[in-house]
């Protein structure tokens, strides 16, 4: 296959290969193609991918880098003109061999063990949403040793006096009429998108068991649609238990306090929360009791996210419901393929919501650098288009226009109104300038500060000849001027592209924030290093170290809940709130505020390659859906703005959805998952029937890991060992490596490396605050003792 995987090969190089280039500089497109090469080779049976002679020296540099960071080998080969450029993936790992097989390390349990361990696991369950504590026990008509899962009660229907139920309405209808602030929060509900759909919703889920809502950002579906199937459960005197699943804890505590503010109660009463190490739940003891609780509702939210366990969980769901009849299921989401989750639920209903969003004006990074070039000719071309509009004088503005023919000059846009000099001629009939600015490539689709463009402009002055020039000009007009091109491709050349360009970032912002005075401004960030760098590079400058005018917060998930919720707190006048997020903020939470949007375009995501058995951690472009995710947060509240620091190619060349999590991550937990909730289930078997399911290779490579750990024998049987290792919340490796630690009695260095890859950085690097409080001689002490605890 080898000699025919490299023919293969060769013929798509020359079909899809980068056009030769001997410039310098590699452009976006380019850029674009050798990535969709590369990917096309990695899914293929090829094993050797030849480019086509005649690449420039800047894009085989590309090609080796990018290589690199897919696990891929990359060489030259060649002189001058017959230089080529072969990429080679790594050798796959192959399965245990009989050698293998015996040189694994297996955990054995005598009979006394497996009892301690047994009465271990029973009297201390690692952790309450795993393991309840009666969820163990011995059966005795299974081999003795063996843990044994109870008949699990809590999908049973709760009982709950109607006496019990009439009260709770008495008394939220008592806190309704009583309090005015309550009465203004239902007025608004009212007023939501979703208001209307009430009653389609609850009578549907009625009848269906599964219902889908695809509801637009801001129609309401989080915080309303489990209102909705509690009063309507109550008002017909049944009993009702809902668990909704966020795919972020900053998700499931702000729609619980929201939902909680609603209905005029306390976090913790009829609505609460469970995340890691934290809760508020009212008789949260007695959820292990599954006689006592059960969920008659699950509403699953943001399902677009695609995460491994969200996938897994829904394949379980789908098995578990025909055994369950009264229980329903509810799934939501804002960006999804509707009908590709309806067929997968059996063609269950969908609920179209339309959502509400203002007017979000949109730029790209084109639009950014010449945004930003022109900031030396603001003040007088503002200027200049006042007195064209109030006066009638146009000479100030013909003559910049003339004198610099550049596109950052004849594109410019008033710094308040948004009204560029097309705008202002089409406007006041002046033919031969409008002809003049076309001619000059000027973009006739800008839109001002009211979202009207010169089109607009001249429909409702009645201009009709100007408004036919340039109807003509926009039907005829062509992507992007020379101009633009040249000024990406030069920035594109000057930085990495891996990278986020805090200079730029901070010359935006602080144009943002000297253009207007009010509103909030969410910057989307890839991980934790991308924004300690640009709050650094901010508070480094002295235009932002003010503290009386600028706010500067982080956003990320390993900062604490507490620390989290000052995004959502309105700052004191006169000071700007700016937010440095990953991609938490892009769905399920709300920041009334914010007004401004900037985008870098890139998201922190783990990708695993199941051919090469690489996995990693980077830096990726992100889809369409998630752009639109992120521009949309401009408009929530308010007519906003969002500034998308890539081009306007790159953004047609996104994918429309993010590839499913399980497709490219290590399934070793999930794999591990399957042979606990049924040991006679083949893995891949039951892997088959998630939405996505993963590659063979990847299911492959879990059981040979799974196996190399003496968690499953060769037969795919799960061992003791197994067992207790699936027990835990940590991966596998992880999990053995803990049990062994305390075989060796020396658990607590375990237990820090454990932790380490969960928290990714030490505390006291995470939040300023912090780690202006640690001297460099206590970080370095910390460093030496975690170092030495690792080598011991």
């Amino acid at each position: 296959m080898g000699k025919k995987g490299q023919r293969k090969g060769k013929v798509a190089a020359a079909a899809a290969g980068p056009a030769p280039q001997q410039t310098g500089v590699v452009t976006e497109a380019t850029l674009v193609r050798i990535g969709k090469v590369l990917e096309e080779f990695r899914i293929s049976d090829a094993q050797v991918h030849t480019f086509e002679p005649g690449l420039s020296k800047q894009e085989r540099a590309a090609i080796h880098e990018m290589c690199r960071k897919m696990g891929m080998i990359s060489k030259s080969s060649g002189n001058g003109q017959r230089r080529r450029l072969s990429v080679y993936k790594t050798k796959k790992q192959q399965g245990p061999t009989k050698k293998d097989e015996d040189s694994v390390t297996y955990l054995k349990f005598s009979e006394e063990t497996r009892n301690v361990l047994r009465d271990l696991f029973t009297r201390y369950p690692p952790d309450d949403g795993e393991l309840g504590g009666d969820a163990l026990t011995n059966s005795s008509s299974e081999k003795v040793g063996k843990v044994q899962w109870k008949q699990d009660n809590s999908f049973c229907k709760p009982s709950m006096r109607k006496s019990d139920i009439a009260k709770k309405l008495e008394l939220l209808s008592s806190k309704v009429n009583e309090s005015a602030q309550l009465k203004k929060v239902m007025e608004d509900r009212s007023k939501l998108p979703i208001a209307s759909f009430k009653d389609a919703i609850t009578s549907t889920l009625e009848k269906h068991q599964v219902v889908l809502i695809s509801g637009e950002t801001g129609c309401g579906k989080t915080t309303q649609v489990p209102q909705y199937i509690l009063d309507c459960m109550w008002g017909k005197g049944e009993t009702c238990k809902i668990v909704c699943t966020q795919p972020r804890r900053i998700s499931a505590i702000s729609v619980a306090e929201r939902i909680s503010f609603e209905r005029g109660e306390p976090v913790g009463e009829d609505v609460g929360y469970k995340i890691r190490l934290e809760s508020k739940v009212r008789g949260y003891k007695a959820l292990k009791g599954g006689q006592y609780y059960g969920i008659t509702h699950i509403i699953v939210d943001e399902i677009h996210e695609r995460d491994r366990f969200s996938d897994f969980m829904l394949a379980i769901l789908r098995d578990l419901l025909p055994a369950y009849p009264h229980l329903h299921m509810v799934l939501m989401s804002a960006t999804i393929d509707a009908e590709r989750f309806s067929q997968y639920f059996d063609g269950c209903p969908i609920i179209q919501v339309p959502g509400f969003t203002y007017p979000v004006k949109t730029f790209y990074l084109e639009d950014v650098l010449s945004i930003l070039k022109a900031e030396d000719y603001r003040n007088a071309l503002d200027e200049s288009i006042n007195l064209a509009l109030s006066t009638d004088e146009f000479d100030p503005l013909l003559e910049l226009i003339s004198t610099e023919q550049n596109p950052k000059i004849y594109n410019y846009q008033h710094s308040l109104t948004g009204v560029s000099p097309l705008m202002v001629f089409a406007g006041k009939g002046r033919v031969g300038d409008v002809c003049m600015l076309l001619s000059f490539g000027v973009d006739a689709s800008l839109r001002d500060n009211e979202g009207r463009s010169a089109l607009d402009w001249a429909q409702k002055e009645n201009q009709q000849e100007i408004y036919e020039i340039v109807k003509q000009h926009i039907e005829n007009d062509a992507s992007n001027s020379a101009e633009e091109e040249e000024l990406l491709n030069k920035y594109l050349a000057s930085i990495n592209p891996e990278h986020i360009d805090t200079v730029l970032m901070e010359r935006l912002l602080r144009k943002i924030c000297t253009d207007s005075d009010e509103g909030a401004i969410l910057v989307f960030l890839p991980g934790w290093d991308d924004i300690n760098q640009t709050r650094e590079r901010l508070l480094a400058s002295p235009f932002f170290r003010d503290a009386s005018k600028f706010l500067i917060l982080s956003l990320h998930s390993l900062i604490p809940s507490s620390e989290q919720k000052k995004v959502f707190k309105r700052p004191p006048g006169g000071v700007r709130k700016i937010i440095l997020s990953t991609n938490i903020a892009e769905t399920a939470i709300t920041i009334d505020d914010v007004v401004y949007v900037i985008d870098s375009g890139r998201m922190k995501e783990k990708s695993y390659d199941p051919y090469n058995n690489v996995s990693t951690l980077q830096s990726s472009w992100i889809s369409k859906a998630s752009a639109r995710q992120r521009e949309g947060r401009a408009g929530r509240c308010q007519p906003g703005t969002c500034y998308h620091l890539y081009s306007k190619f790159r953004a047609a060349s996104l994918p429309e959805y993010q590839v499913p999590e399980i497709k490219r991550m290590p399934i070793e937990e999930l794999c591990l998952q399957v042979k606990l909730l049924d040991p006679t289930c083949r893995i891949a078997d039951f892997l088959q029937k998630t939405l996505d399911p993963p590659v063979p290779e990847t299911v492959r490579n879990a059981i040979i890991v799974l196996q190399d750990l003496g968690a499953l024998t060769q037969d795919e049987q799960l061992t003791d060992l197994g067992e207790k290792i699936g027990s835990l919340p940590v991966h596998p490796s992880t999990s053995k490596m803990l049990l062994f630690a305390i075989l060796m009695n020396c658990l607590e260095p375990a237990l820090t490396l454990a932790c380490a890859p969960i928290t990714e950085i030490p505390l006291f690097f995470r939040w300023p605050q912090m780690r202006e409080r640690k001297l460099p001689w206590q970080k370095l002490n910390w460093l030496r003792y975690l170092v030495g605890t690792v080598i011991n």
